[in-house]
């Protein structure tokens, strides 16, 4: 039998399914690991971004195009461009002065079209 006592925000109750309860805990990936996709599933929160990485998506582009087509300085397109670099989401590329911007891989791709067919269902 299943009891419970409501003790703060810990659950007190006779564990069922230990068998289960263990064969999860043993397949849990590291404490880091789990860090690091939240830190990664964070940098997919910001509607800028998203709209960056579908453009990028569509074709590898220069900043001031990434600034025009979304109506928005240079200054704030390099910045979040930034946060996406660090989170290895794009890459770049130089020709002469000018500085490319593309997905870093298939997998951002995978990622990305993956959300939007969840949100679409």
């Amino acid at each position: 039998m299943l009891s419970k006592r409501n003790d703060g925000d810990r659950c007190n109750c006779n564990v069922i399914h230990e068998e289960t309860v263990n064969m999860v805990r043993a397949k849990m990936p590291m404490e880091e690991n789990l860090y690091d996709l939240a830190e990664l599933f964070k940098v997919f929160g910001d509607s800028t971004r998203i709209k960056i990485l579908w453009a990028l998506d569509e074709a590898e582009m220069f900043v001031c195009d990434i600034a025009a087509l979304l109506n928005m300085t240079q200054s704030a397109i390099s910045h979040q461009l930034r946060v996406l670099k660090q989170a290895r989401l794009v890459k770049y590329r130089k020709d002469g002065k000018i500085v490319f911007y593309s997905l870093e891989d298939e997998h951002i791709k995978q990622i990305f079209n993956q959300g939007l067919t969840h949100i679409n269902e």
